[in-house]
This record gives C-alpha cells, structure tokens and sequence, in this order.
C-alpha cells in the first residue's frame, strides 16, 4: 500500500484545497483516477507511539485495476534516516475479482524493500476489527501490530522512528496505472493514539484531514474520532486537463509521497 505523509509546512494548502473542494468551487471536484494513488483519512498533528481504531469494510470493494485498502499507521517514504522509506501499517486491501476484503500489515526498515504479511483473506462487509501499531515498552524504535487485542508481528525495530513520527487513519486506492475509479466504503470508529511507549490510550483529537478527487471524508464523531472514508456515488473519471484545484492536489501529492509496493504479486 502507499502512504501519504503530510508535512506541517503543507498543512495550510492542503486544507484550502481540501475546503475548495468540498465547498464545490471546481466542477470537476468529483474526478477520479488521474493520480496513480487517491487518499481520504487523517493525520494526528501530535507525534506518537502508536495509534488504534475499529475499522469494517461497509461494502464489498469495487476493484477495476490496482487495489484499495484501508489502513493506520505511521512513518512514510521519507521518514527513516536520512529520507529513507520506513513505515509500518495494518488495516484492509481488496484487489480486482476479490469477493472479499484481505487483512494484512506491512512494514518497511530503512534500507529494505516492503515487506507484505497478509493475516486473513476472507473479510466479509460489516466484520469489524481492532488494529493498532504500538511501539514496544521495552525498546524505543520497536514496533508491533495488534489484531483484535492480539501481537501478530514480532518487535520490529524501525531506526529513527521513536518520538519522530505522526499517525495517519486513511483509506486508498490505486489504479494500477489505468484511469479508473476503484470504489470504496470503510468505517473508521474510535480512533485514538498511544501517548507513551506501550500504550496510554487516548482519544485522538486535533488532525489534519485530507481527501481526493473522487473520495470523501465524513466525520461521525469528534470524540471518540469516528469517521467514513467512502467514495463518492457518482465519481467521473478525471479531465485530461486537470483543474487548479486538482493541479494543486496532484504538487501537494507529489511532494509528500507516493512510492509503495504495488502488490502486483499476491
């Protein structure tokens, strides 16, 4: 999967073009699938140790090319030492022909290619699952993920990492290079962040929401931080000219990241 990892010095335009196009300024504020990677979710303003949440597939995933998925994590392709890519993420993905979502997490350790764990292959609509990536108490920079209240990847030291990085909640799409608009419908419930190496929970309050072209991001709930990243019902596919808001998504893209494993192998 990708990620997206916004910078504070971008916060401000991201928002503008985040608020033009919820407010409907551009008419083509519903297009989709001229970037390679689409994005609806949050991003904690506060470094962490960890985040947390309750996540379901609403609806089966509408897979044209590529993948969707929905996940929480932290780190990001610039995030290890010196720029390298270092992150680490649980959450859903679902791929062309899948009837069903796909559990997995995945992690990356500065100087190694992405490594891919898939944990279940047969989630159903509305099956909802605890996820949480914790740094560990006993190693600073050793991080696990949790399914449902339980370890499911060994400690995994990430250099850098600890007190370095913020969290994000999102869902994604990829168009496996093809202009199409994969579809998707996950519910993220009682998002929180750990304050401390090996937990001390809290609700997660002050983020910086994002959506793309195509996708929206509807909060249900400021605390707990409940939200839906969902597709919008009638997404077109995206102008060959883009508009100044979507130009301005796609530098704000370019600039924060997009550089993941394509799971083009299963």
């Amino acid at each position: 999967m990708a990620r997206r990892t916004l910078t504070i010095l971008m916060t401000l335009a991201l928002m503008l073009v985040a608020t033009s196009v919820a407010d409907g300024r551009s008419s083509k504020s519903n297009a989709c699938g001229a970037a390679a990677y689409s994005y609806a979710g949050v991003q904690s303003t506060t470094r962490t140790h960890g985040i947390g949440a309750v996540v379901d597939p609403l609806q089966t995933p509408n897979v044209a090319a590529g993948h969707v998925g929905a996940w929480l994590g932290l780190g990001g392709t610039e995030e290890g030492p010196g720029g390298t890519a270092e992150w680490i993420q649980v959450g859903f993905s679902a791929f062309p022909n899948d009837k069903l979502s796909r559990i997995y997490y995945e992690v990356t350790v500065a100087g190694s290619e992405p490594k891919y764990v898939e944990l279940d292959s047969a989630v159903k609509p509305g099956e909802k699952h605890v996820f949480k990536v914790l740094e560990t108490a006993r190693q600073k920079g050793s991080w696990r993920v949790w399914l449902d209240g339980k370890a499911v990847s060994p400690a995994i030291h990430l250099p850098g990492s600890h007190g370095s990085w913020y969290a994000q909640a999102a869902a994604e799409s990829w168009n496996g290079g093809v202009r199409v608009c994969n579809s998707f419908h996950y519910r993220f419930s009682n998002v929180r962040l750990a304050h401390a190496d090996g937990g001390d929970w809290r609700p997660l309050r002050r983020t910086i929401p994002f959506h793309d072209p195509g996708y929206r991001l509807v909060q249900t709930s400021r605390v707990p931080r409940s939200f839906l990243a969902t597709s919008l019902e009638r997404a077109r596919p995206a102008p060959s000219v883009p508009t100044s808001v979507s130009r301005a998504g796609a530098q704000l893209a370019a600039a924060q990241a997009v550089a993941f494993t394509r799971f083009g192998k299963r």
